[in-house]
Formats: structure tokens, C-alpha cells, sequence
């Protein structure tokens, strides 16, 4: 049991640390982590995937105030993009879960690891549209809803905040990357609770046998201890964020994708 405490401290730690500089939440290395984690503490292979993703997002939901309460403080959530944004990603958030709760492990696994290597490529290669400023961009419309569904599909299958793909679809669109990251970690609330709701049904519905501390998917005792460390620390990871240029952030974004790629890859 303390052996258990410890490591999801020190997940949670990583991923709030990430939280703040990426604005992703940290889902990515808690999918990662728990991926490798739950066959040790003896859940059933096939619910494995399952209640990392779930798990993951729950953590999320504390993580993304934190984070988002920092970047606030510092003025870099567009809060008008974030609006145009959430509606979607809630809708999304919900079909997502439901959808992921009746797919196989091994799918999940392979949809997590593609997505992060995609994700990578296309930050490290997507163009800033002319013709906006790039300090003063504040996208909205009924573009930023549809594309908030997309998303929030999307994250609900990999277990993440949505970061990953909020974050490129607004420089894209001419915001500061670092505007952007906290823009993404206001939106990765709202993806966050409704995707873990969404698990916490999906558990259910499938009668998963899943060991005590489980509500539907989602696995409390790793939340505790995941949300308590990413909580205190996130608010560095934005300090660090604001320290980073906007072209270096891109690259720490992307080579961590590639790396939580591989580990989800692996760990099957």
C-alpha cells in the first residue's frame, strides 16, 4: 500500500508538472504510468486500458483548476475561446466515454500511442495561419464548437485533457503558444469532468470486475494520490512555461508526445 501511495505521488507529481507547461494535463503520463502500474497491482488485462483512461481523466479535473488558476493570474487563458470551445467538448467528452468503455484494451493502446505520435508531427510541423496577431488572437465561432467535439471524442479515447490537440489547432489559428497552453488547461476541465462521468457510466453498464475503490473505471485511490502531487505542483510547470520561448515550447511539447507514445506501445 505505501508502495502504491508512492508511485501515484510521483505520477502525480510528473503530471502536474506537465500540467502547467503544457497545459495537457498530465493525462498522457498518467495513461502511460498506469498502463505499466495496474497489471502489477492485479487488474484484469482487459480493463487495464479502460481504467487508465479513466483514471487519468478524473485526476484531470483538480489538476486543470490548479493549472488554470495560475495561468489566469499570469493572463494567458482566453477566456472568449474557451467559451466557444467547452459546449463541444462536454458533448464530445460524453460520447467518447461511452464509446471507450465498449472498445477493446488493445484498441485503446493503439489509439493512445498513434495519437501521440500524430499529435507530435503535427505540432512540429503545423503553420501559424497569417494574417492574425499572435499576441492578441482570441478565435471564436462555431468553428472552435465543432472542433471542441472532435476533441473532446478524441481525449475521452486517450485518457487526456485534450491539450495535445487544443493547444496546435490555436497557434494555428495565431495565438502565443503560451497563451494557448492556458487557454488549454481551462478547456481540459470541462473535457475532463465530463469524459470521467462518462467512465463512471460506462463501468457500470459493463459490469467490468474491477477491485474495491473503483467507481465505474475510474480508480480512486490512484486520483488521491495523483491529484494531491499534480496540485502543488502545476503551478511550477506554468513558471516554467512563461520562462520558455514560444518555439522551445513547441519542442518539449512534441518530444514528449513521441515519448508517452512509445511507453503505451510497449507496455502492452
Amino acid at each position: 500500500m505505501i508502495l502504491d501511495i508512492a508511485l501515484y505521488l510521483a505520477v502525480g507529481t510528473a503530471a502536474g508538472l506537465l500540467a502547467g507547461l503544457l497545459g495537457v494535463g498530465g493525462g498522457l503520463i498518467i495513461v502511460a504510468a498506469l498502463a505499466w502500474l495496474l497489471p502489477l497491482r492485479g487488474f484484469a488485462p482487459d480493463h487495464v486500458m479502460h481504467v487508465a483512461l479513466a483514471t487519468s481523466l478524473a485526476s484531470i479535473i483538480l489538476t486543470a483548476v490548479s493549472s488554470t488558476r495560475s495561468h489566469a493570474r499570469r493572463g494567458s487563458v482566453l477566456w472568449p475561446s474557451v467559451k466557444a470551445l467547452a459546449p463541444g467538448m462536454v458533448l464530445g467528452g460524453l460520447g467518447g466515454a461511452q464509446l471507450a468503455s465498449h472498445l477493446p484494451g488493445d484498441a485503446l493502446r493503439i489509439l493512445v500511442a498513434g495519437y501521440c505520435l500524430v499529435a507530435a508531427a503535427q505540432l512540429l510541423h503545423g503553420q501559424v495561419r497569417p494574417g492574425r496577431s499572435e499576441a492578441d488572437a482570441a478565435p471564436t465561432g462555431l468553428l472552435l464548437f465543432g472542433a471542441g467535439i472532435v476533441i473532446g471524442i478524441v481525449a475521452a479515447l486517450v485518457g487526456i485533457g485534450g491539450g495535445s490537440m487544443t493547444v496546435p489547432l490555436l497557434v494555428w489559428l495565431g495565438v502565443a503558444p503560451v497563451r494557448a497552453v492556458g487557454t488549454s488547461a481551462a478547456c481540459g476541465f470541462a473535457i475532463a469532468v465530463a469524459s470521467a462521468l462518462g467512465f463512471v457510466y460506462g463501468g457500470h453498464s459493463v459490469a467490468a470486475d474491477l477491485p474495491p475503490g473503483s467507481l465505474g473505471f475510474v480508480y480512486l485511490p490512484a486520483v488521491a494520490g495523483i491529484a494531491l502531487a499534480s496540485i502543488l505542483v502545476a503551478p511550477q510547470g506554468v513558471r516554467l512555461a512563461h520562462a520558455l520561448s514560444g518555439a522551445a515550447l513547441k519542442q518539449v511539447f512534441a518530444a514528449f508526445l513521441v515519448l508517452m507514445g512509445l511507453v503505451v506501445a510497449f507496455s502492452g
